[in-house]
């Protein structure tokens, strides 16, 4: 092999392939291809140097594709969510698939089990494959995702904002105004006390509506009893439960109304009230958030916020071509609605 290693072929050179150079190597091409890019933080310097060695040896020079890729011309799309066990982020990346491969897009789904180190792995590998574009869905803070940011590349929010700059492109409902309308719709229950139980405050989303709902019980329920209790586990199912308790535990009383940041949040509260021997609604009325597309069949008495999940993949696209046309884009906000279910428990 010569030193460029290319064959004349009616007046043609032959282009050394990326395989080429990670066979000379000794590594994988996607090695090669994250030593070419910039993104080589997993490899070893001897293997970059190895790898850089091999590229001058072989003259190696990326394709027009590769380089295409490079402006993000790519199809490929990365969605990170943080908890794929939450049916409300299944149903949002179910969505974004279905609009992305409509519009000649792959979707790339990592779950990150809400955890920086996770996220930052999957964005570098993300980045390394040259993706069009990211989307996270529930974003926790995180350096790599601070590299991204700074650096202009097309990345959207959806559900939560951004962690520290919540003016980013950002895709969801008005959680500030669910959160108070569902307070107003408690205090036509009259309920003498109010349970508000809540996941992890690191959610956007979580702060906006517990604040929201806060705020908003002062004006409308300002005699009852505001308890906000929240968990740090991301098994909501438990946090509803295990609250649950302790309230009744605390209190010697089931609150008038309990209302639960999602609805698995809402289950748990409802499996706690019956096994104290309460009914569901008659001694307690419970409110959730999504309503989850099976409650019509496995909870008929739970009242919820609908958000509207199949429509997040449409907004989700429409944003992405806004950043693409190279437009300022802050928030696509999807319309929500209360619905009110009957009394039967």
């Amino acid at each position: 092999m010569t030193k460029t290693d290319k064959a004349e072929e009616g007046g043609e050179a032959r282009r050394v392939s990326i395989s080429t150079v990670a066979a000379r190597a000794g590594v994988s091409i996607a090695t090669v291809s994250r030593v070419v890019n910039g993104v080589s933080n997993k490899a070893s310097a001897e293997t970059i140097a190895r790898v850089r060695a091999a590229i001058a040896e072989l003259g190696y020079r990326p394709s027009g594709a590769g380089q295409a890729l490079r402006r993000r011309e790519s199809r490929i799309v990365a969605v990170i969510a943080a908890n794929l066990a939450n049916p409300a982020m299944s149903a949002i990346a179910a969505s974004a698939e279905g609009a992305l491969r409509e519009a000649g897009y792959v979707m790339v789904l990592c779950d990150s089990h809400d955890r920086a180190d996770l996220q930052d792995e999957y964005l570098r590998e993300m980045r390394a494959q040259l993706v069009s574009a990211f989307v996270l869905l529930g974003a926790v803070e995180s350096p790599v995702l601070d590299e991204i940011v700074a650096a202009g590349e097309r990345t959207v929010f959806v559900n939560r904002r951004h962690p520290g700059n919540p003016s980013l492109p950002f895709v969801g409902i008005d959680n500030h105004r669910a959160a108070a309308e569902v307070a107003a719709e408690i205090a036509r229950w009259r309920p003498d006390g109010i349970l508000m139980i809540h996941g992890p405050l690191g959610s956007s989303a979580t702060r906006d509506r517990v604040d929201a709902f806060r705020e908003a019980c002062a004006r409308h329920c300002p005699g009852a009893r505001l308890d906000i209790r929240g968990g740090e586990a991301p098994d909501h199912l438990d946090i509803g439960y295990r609250i649950t308790q302790e309230h009744l535990r605390a209190t010697g009383r089931a609150p008038g109304a309990i209302f639960g940041l999602s609805d698995l949040i809402a289950y748990g509260a409802s499996r706690a009230l019956r096994e104290a021997g309460l009914r569901v609604p008659g001694d307690c009325r419970v409110m959730g958030f999504d309503d989850n597309p099976l409650n019509d069949w496995i909870a008929p008495w739970l009242s919820s916020v609908r958000v509207p999940y199949e429509s997040f993949g449409t907004a989700i696209l429409d944003c992405l071509r806004e950043l693409g046309a190279g437009r300022q884009v802050t928030d696509f906000h999807l319309p929500h609605a209360l619905v009110l279910r009957g009394q039967a428990g």
